[in-house]
């Protein structure tokens, strides 16, 4: 259960009674941090007409954590004074139906004299968002989310066998029961490559919404194994072989009831716009590669020949793309119509995932880009000469070289303003520092139980 009104404002009132109801007593307030960790304080039911005024303390200092809870150190950023203030955002206070007794809000963050917070993820979404309105254009956005469970053999036969059902299927029937219960709506769910390892999607959403909903999945899953004995890893890698965990987004551009990415003359029926959008999106792929695979442990599982997209280009149905387009079936293209960046994994905050994303497709469309021939076959297998002469290139194969292409995006610091990029910034650096002499196994194992 949800609580929404028509208008989609709750009211603290109607939100304290169907919480009430439905036997909650706690409340989480959650934000995701720069290294992708989802962060939490919780509140008693009985608190939440002042926490809706007044918002709950946390420190600014959360914006330098880093993956192990160490905290980078910079200027302007880490240290001990400061405080900020928590508000949940009532049209997302959900009941989690596989926790009694709690509910969850994501917060959005404010400085204590009120203003907007400029380090705030939810709030660099509603920037990008509302410059897309100003361009009479709107996003729909939705997240493929990946995960592996431990220990034991839950999941174990042959790739997307249906033989894992045998003894995955009262799980997989908890997850999507407790998702439909907060309102969330499911696509698919089924087993994935590696035993133990499972996919579930849900539907395209308004961007905000699309990144409120993985932080709510993410959190119900775990739960949900919790409740079965299980513990789930979102982590890029969570073996020390095999394939990982990815994140791919999925995403339309809208014009009211328009879709842009079919119904033109460009590439595979794409209009103008949505080409120019897309082309945005591959120019700055390396770039935000620093955003969407943020470990050292991402690299280890954005490789090549194993459908998470190293290298930049596109493709129509091509699974080895970075950036791959979808018509769907025959008669839905105006509908359904979609790309999927495949290169992102679990471990990138989503609230960063598609604020970025965003910022990318409108400089490319402000640029009026147009995307290069599409690739038909797997990059890894091409002509090196080939991909040299359609411009095809590797994504970086390791956070410093993304960190690099981060620290030159003029799009991506103009988007997201001085104090939210230079913070990011310092986590990545960081994070490459603390990582820079482990081996592979040393990394998947210190990541493993961290998303």
């Amino acid at each position: 259960m949800t609580v929404r009104t028509a208008d989609g404002a709750a009211s603290v009132d109607r939100a304290m009674a169907a919480m009430s109801e439905a036997g909650v007593r706690l409340i989480a307030l959650s934000w995701v941090d720069n290294a992708g960790i989802g962060r939490v304080k919780t509140v008693p039911l009985a608190r939440l007409p002042r926490l809706a005024v007044h918002g709950v303390g946390m420190s600014p200092v959360f914006d330098t954590f880093l993956v192990d809870d160490s905290m980078a150190r910079t200027d302007g950023y880490g240290g001990p004074v400061g405080d900020l203030l928590l508000l949940p955002d009532l049209h997302r206070l959900t009941r989690l139906a596989a926790q009694p007794g709690w509910a969850w809000a994501p917060a959005d963050r404010y400085s204590q004299d009120g203003e907007p917070y400029p380090g705030c993820h939810r709030s660099f979404v509603n920037r990008v968002v509302r410059a897309a309105a100003g361009q009479g254009l709107s996003l729909r956005m939705g997240f493929e989310t990946e995960w592996s469970v431990g220990p034991g053999a839950l999941g174990e036969g042959p790739a997307y066998g249906l033989s894992r059902l045998a003894d995955s299927g009262a799980y997989l029937l908890d997850i999507v029961d407790a998702l439909t219960a907060q309102g969330v709506e499911v696509l698919q769910i089924h087993p994935e490559y590696e035993p133990g390892q499972f996919e579930i999607s849900t539907v395209p959403e308004a961007p905000l919404d699309a990144a409120d909903t993985a932080v709510l999945v993410r959190h119900t899953v775990r739960a949900v194994s919790h409740a079965h004995g299980l513990r789930a890893s979102f982590a890029p890698l969570p073996g020390h072989s095999g394939i990982g965990n990815g994140g791919h987004v999925h995403l339309s551009l809208w014009r009211g009831e328009k879709n842009l990415m079919h119904g033109g003359t460009g590439p595979r029926g794409m209009t103008p716009d949505g080409e120019a959008f897309l082309a945005g999106l591959l120019r700055s792929l390396p770039a935000l590669t620093g955003v969407g695979c943020p470990s050292p442990a991402s690299y280890l599982r954005l490789a090549p020949s194993s459908w998470a997209g190293a290298y930049r280009c596109w493709g129509w149905e091509n699974r080895e793309a970075a950036l791959r387009f979808i018509t769907g079936p025959a008669g839905e293209a105006a509908q359904r119509a979609n790309a999927e960046l495949k290169c992102f994994d679990q471990a990138a905050n989503p609230y960063l995932v598609v604020g970025s994303v965003i910022a990318a497709g409108l400089a490319g469309r402000e640029d009026a880009l147009r995307l290069p021939a599409e690739f038909t076959d797997d990059p890894a297998h091409a002509d090196p000469g080939e991909l040299a002469r359609s411009g095809i290139e590797r994504l970086p194969t390791g956070l410093a070289e993304a960190v690099r292409h981060l620290r030159g995006s003029v799009v991506l610091r103009k988007a997201m303003g001085d104090h939210l990029f230079d913070a990011l910034l310092a986590v990545r650096e960081a994070e490459e520092s603390l990582f820079a002499d482990r081996s592979r196994a040393e990394t998947v194992d210190a990541t493993r139980r961290r998303y």
